[in-house]
């Protein structure tokens, strides 16, 4: 028996931000079906980009939340092979990072991101941010089978 399907894969190494986030998305009830991994190589293993077998146990996710600075497999990396595989390459990808670097937008665009938002440092526009991020990616857009 499968467990219920993710909508949002939260690639995060900071705590505190994802406390953050799953805070904003309880406020609409989109916190129930969020699976966080805090590296790069967590990430890949869950989504499994190139294994030709079958997808995660609790299903792909509709939309991928990755932080750029992250340990093991950076976020450029993890979302250059999700965007290169028949597998992934379909599921909405969101920057999520604290990096204003110029060269980080580019690459994340170059590389198939869907958006790029910069962290906001207030709490209250963080939450919103976020909050935001959820109902539109979850609720709202549509998505291939």
């Amino acid at each position: 028996m499968s467990a219920a399907p993710i909508e949002i894969l939260l690639v995060e190494d900071n705590p505190d931000d994802v406390e953050l986030t799953l805070r904003a998305l309880r406020e609409h009830n989109l916190a129930n079906r969020v699976k966080v991994v805090s590296d790069g190589v967590e990430a890949l293993e869950y989504l499994r980009p190139d294994d030709a077998q079958d997808p995660p146990v609790d299903g792909y996710p509709k939309l991928v939340l990755l932080d750029l600075k992250l340990p093991r497999i950076g976020g450029l990396e993890v979302l250059r092979r999700l965007k290169a595989s028949e597998r992934t390459r379909l599921i909405p990808v969101v920057v999520l990072t604290s990096s204003r670097e110029e060269s980080d937008l580019v690459a994340s665009y170059r590389y198939g991101a869907n958006s790029y938002i910069v962290k906001p440092v207030d709490f209250e526009q963080f939450i919103r941010a976020v909050s935001q991020l959820g109902l539109y990616w979850v609720l709202m857009n549509e998505v291939p089978g």
